[in-house]
Parts: C-alpha cells; structure tokens; sequence
C-alpha cells in the first residue's frame, strides 16, 4: 500500500517523435493514466521535439494515432500534429532553457567539451573540464559539473525518500548539445516545473537520468523539483534481454495495426511479454494489474 499522497496535480506522458511507439511506450503511458485516474491527477501530453535531426512528421502524427487507436486519455496538450508545432512544441519554450542555461554559465556551473563520440568511446570520459574551453566555442557542448555531488534525495512513490548519489555514467552530463540545442535532462526539468508536474513515471532505464534532473534542479535553485515524486516502472524487454527500441518494428502499435491486430489484441500483447497472471484488455485492466503484481 503506497503512502504516497493521495492527490496528485498533474502527471505527464513524455514521447519523443524519433520513432514509432511500441508496446514499451503503451506500458508505460497506461501506467501513467491508471496512477493519474487513482490519484485524481491531470495527464498532460509533453512531446520532446528538440532532437531535430531525428523528428520526423510521420513519427508526430504516429502519436496522436497510436493513443487515440488504445484510447490513452489525456487531460492537456496538443491534440493534433498541426496544434502540437503551432502551440505546444519545445522551440515555443526555447528562451526558458536559455535562461537556464545562461544561469548555468553565470553561475560557473559548466564548461565546455570538444571531445568527439570516438574520444569518448575511446577514453571513458570527458577530459575537458580543465580545459577552459570558451563556452562560445562552435561545436562545443556544455557539461555540468557534477564533482563533489551531494547526496540526492528521491521521493518514490512508495512513500520513501531514497538518499543515493549521482550515479558514474552522469558524471559531467550534457546540458547543451553541440548543434546549441539545450538537451533532454535540462528540458525535461524545466518543462516538468512549468507545467507543474508533481508526478513522474518512467521505465527503470531511467533511473540515471532522475538523479541527474534532481542534481540540475539543485544546481538552478529549482525547489519545487524536490516536490516531484516519481514512479520507476519494470521494462519490456527482448528475447535477449535488451530494452525494446524504436528501430524493433514487429513491436511497434503501426506494425501491429497493419497486421490486423486490435488495441485488445496489443494489451493482452503486453500482458503477456509482462508475464501477468490475468490478460488485459485495455489499459485501465494493464495499468491496474502492473501496480497490482509488479510494484
């Protein structure tokens, strides 16, 4: 039983247009819907948009296809393709991330890197934080500084408060991308307070990326962060273990559709690849066995 409180403002489904949703996406986003439905939340639509090389159109629409095709509610947000580049895309909210940014910068919270993927690869690590690297530099991105971290508080939706530290692989994380686009854990905490989200669920992959978020909203003097609670869910996962990806297209809900299956036929899908004990037929019957069996 979560001792969590027992309303919730406003929680969130967050994909990315990089790809077709897949049964992985459909797990998590009736998860997200069940928690919201029990705790009398808002569900808002958040599309992350700001990797344009990789959004495509096709992968935008896809959403709106995909959670209308299940009938995965949600309470706010864009509800088309042509509402969502007009209203509710990230570049609407571009000088938010630039005020962080230059807080950052300000503050001397971050230096500039100009190691390649292959330095990276082959090194481990980035060895620019001595550098001095001008923060102006073309090609550079920006890296926080994360040594003498610390500890991180995490409120899980258990009712726990979790003191751990940033985990290895966040060391020095990325907040501003090469091609000058802020990148995912400085967008995504800064839309999460501006919409006022006080409840986060996402996959267990994502742990790291919740310590990095709590240590950023620190470093920006974001309280309101610390009010957020989170929900880590179990993944789907291959035949061979690994996380299912976007480029798996037998598991994407278009590959599905095409081959005639039905929004039941996906939900007892996912019932199975979760190895529940009762098949689910939608996403309340999903969301409300996942918390049952696997929480």
């Amino acid at each position: 039983m979560t001792s969590a409180p027992i309303h919730f403002n406003k929680t969130r489904i967050a994909p990315t247009p990089s790809g077709f949703l897949h049964v992985g996406n459909v797990l998590s986003f009736s998860i997200t819907a069940t928690l919201a439905r029990k705790h009398g939340a808002k569900v808002l639509l958040r599309i992350d948009d700001l990797d344009r090389a990789r959004v495509n159109r096709e992968y935008l629409t896809d959403i709106f296809d995909t959670l209308r095709f299940l009938e995965i509610p949600w309470d706010e947000g864009p509800q088309d393709a042509d509402d969502f580049e007009a209203r509710f895309s990230q570049i609407h909210r571009m000088h938010l991330y630039n005020e962080a940014l230059e807080q950052l910068a300000a503050g001397g919270f971050v230096f500039a890197c100009a190691c390649s993927r292959k330095q990276m690869s082959e090194i481990g690590s980035c060895t620019c934080s001595d550098k001095q690297i001008p923060l102006n530099t073309l090609g550079a991105s920006w890296r926080l500084r994360t040594d003498n971290v610390a500890t991180l508080l995490v409120k899980s939706y258990t009712g726990k408060i979790i003191q751990t530290q940033l985990l290895a692989e966040m060391e020095n994380f990325v907040v501003k991308k090469k091609d000058s686009f802020p990148a995912y854990q400085l967008t995504s905490v800064i839309d999460d307070l501006f919409y006022g989200i006080d409840l986060i669920v996402r996959g267990e992959d994502l742990w790291a990326s919740t310590l990095a978020q709590i240590q950023l909203a620190a470093v920006l003097d974001k309280q309101d962060f610390n009010d957020i609670v989170f929900y880590h869910h179990p993944l789907l996962l291959e035949k061979d273990g690994k996380k299912l990806s976007k480029s798996a297209g037998s598991t994407s809900i278009r590959y599905l559709r095409q081959e005639g299956k039905s929004a039941e036929d996906v939900f007892m899908l996912i019932s199975d690849l979760c190895s529940l004990p009762e098949k689910a037929g939608n996403w309340q019957e999903l969301g409300a066995s996942i918390l049952r069996h696997l929480s």
